[in-house]
């Protein structure tokens, strides 16, 4: 994932995909199942996360719980936008982009595109 480590993109991943806050023993315990990896390996890279700005987090006790300051679209579209100012030439960038969409993200693309230039969210 664009603009994250490796670790920092599977944290976030799982607390997008999980859509609730969690303590660093959660995320521990669900990296484990697929690869051994240290609570404090974890916590340093979530504090990490929390100072660049990407988590939130409480205490609980002496738990710190944390979430994710940005949804997972909201951080999509800040690549999508990134990567094609990227681009010399977005007009090419674009129409590559919409030429590989299938047709579900093509109606998906119209319907807002239609919604938009009528004004409506």
């Amino acid at each position: 994932m664009r603009g994250f480590g490796h670790l920092e993109a599977e944290i976030m991943e799982r607390l997008w995909a999980w859509d609730r806050p969690a303590s660093v023993r959660e995320i521990v315990d669900d990296l484990n199942r697929t690869r051994p990896v240290a609570y404090t390996t974890v916590t340093t890279v979530a504090d990490i996360l929390h100072r660049k700005g990407w988590l939130s987090r409480h205490k609980e006790g002496r738990a710190w719980i944390y979430a994710p300051t940005r949804s997972r679209a909201a951080h999509t579209a800040d690549v999508m936008r990134e990567a094609l100012g990227d681009t010399g030439d977005q007009h090419a960038a674009l129409l590559l982009f919409v030429e590989n969409m299938d047709s579900a993200q093509a109606r998906a693309l119209r319907d807002i595109m239609d919604r938009t230039e009528k004004g409506r969210p």
